[in-house]
């Protein structure tokens, strides 16, 4: 595999390429920017397609014709342009799209700050559109993982007929590391679930356009079928848990800061672990539910957004056998390694 120096933005595009994306439609803001500015560039060095559109409706909308015709498509935004295109991620479960979304989280509520946080797990777990549907959302911590999560989504949303998500934040966006990349996948856009017009063979429409509530409660029950089938998708990592009496739940970014202060307190003698979700959605609840109260005093929840939100999750997989601290940051402002330690000694000290 090529090895390059990527920023995260950068890393995603470039992933999206090799897995055979041939058209992205987006439009600017900070902190994803670079992934549009990256496929307008790229995609014509591979025959595809770039377009600005006009708003975050207009893309969100092209990438639904482009699917739709069988291209590999993703478009990309950050909080307040993701709520934009909530109602074509909808309309994209509704009837089937193989789409990739990403969100480079910003700080907010409202147009918030343009800098990292993790303001947005509650639109991406819960309310991604109206109508109670659901993506897989992959929530990587690093730029190497950033750029596989992308890699296997365009397949993982070919099999389910189903969009995916990525979601990262501002960090992660524009760091830059060093990257594996995956080969170039060969992708043919004659599918036979891809719509087609006036040209040669059969003619074909839309599956999932019938608008009475007979055909909306099928497809419901076929999208319920579709999302039990995911607990085999759900990625977790569990680090230094064997032994740990106290748990850090994080993730992304909030995950990569608490790794170092978990391992300055192992090197004093002090026995935490983490348990990290990697696909936010479906939630690993299984790894909490594993966990015993015997062992385990507390768990310390870690978030880049004040009030967390990913702490429910955990509070569901708990289901009140340990009990659960949260410290968090917000707007923009990181989390602090220090103050990661202290909270955690204060939890020992605590009893």
């Amino acid at each position: 595999m090529e090895k390059k120096l990527m920023k995260g933005c950068e890393a995603v595009a470039e992933s999206a390429v090799r897995a055979g994306c041939r058209f992205f439609s987006g439009y600017p803001i900070t902190p994803q920017n670079e992934i549009p500015e990256y496929f307008a560039k790229r995609l014509p060095e591979v025959g595809g397609v770039f377009v600005q559109g006009e708003s975050e409706l207009a893309s969100a909308n092209m990438v639904i014709g482009a699917a739709m015709a069988g291209a590999r498509a993703m478009t990309s935004s950050s909080g307040p342009g993701i709520s934009l295109k909530s109602e074509a991620m909808s309309s994209m479960i509704a009837t089937g799209i193989p789409a990739v979304i990403c969100n480079a989280m910003r700080g907010g509520p409202g147009t918030g700050s343009i800098t990292h946080a993790q303001s947005d797990y509650f639109q991406a777990t819960r309310a991604l559109g109206h109508g109670g549907g659901r993506m897989i959302v992959y929530a990587p911590s690093t730029v190497q993982e950033a750029a596989d999560l992308t890699y296997a989504a365009f397949d993982i949303a070919e099999r389910d007929m189903n969009p995916v998500f990525i979601l990262i934040d501002g960090l992660i966006a524009a760091v830059t590391e060093p990257v594996e990349l995956r080969e170039f996948k060969e992708v043919n856009i004659d599918k036979p679930w891809a719509l087609k017009g006036k040209g040669k063979g059969e003619r074909k429409l839309c599956t999932h356009g019938d608008p009475s509530p007979e055909a909306i409660e099928r497809r419901n029950l076929e999208l319920d079928a579709l999302y039990a089938s995911w607990d085999k998708d759900i990625q977790v990592e569990h680090y230094l848990t064997e032994d740990a009496d106290v748990i850090v739940a994080a993730y992304g970014t909030a995950a990569r800061i608490s790794r170092g202060a978990i391992d300055e307190l192992r090197s004093k003698g002090y026995h935490v672990g983490m348990i990290r979700p990697i696909t936010v959605s479906p939630f690993p609840y299984a790894a909490f539910e594993a966990l015993d109260e015997k062992q385990v005093r507390r768990i310390l929840d870690v978030e880049m957004t004040i009030p967390a939100q990913m702490v429910y999750d955990v509070k569901l997989g708990i289901c009140g056998r340990i009990p659960i601290s949260t410290y968090g940051r917000s707007g923009g402002v990181l989390v602090k390694h220090g103050e990661i330690v202290e909270h955690i000694r204060r939890l020992y000290e605590e009893g």
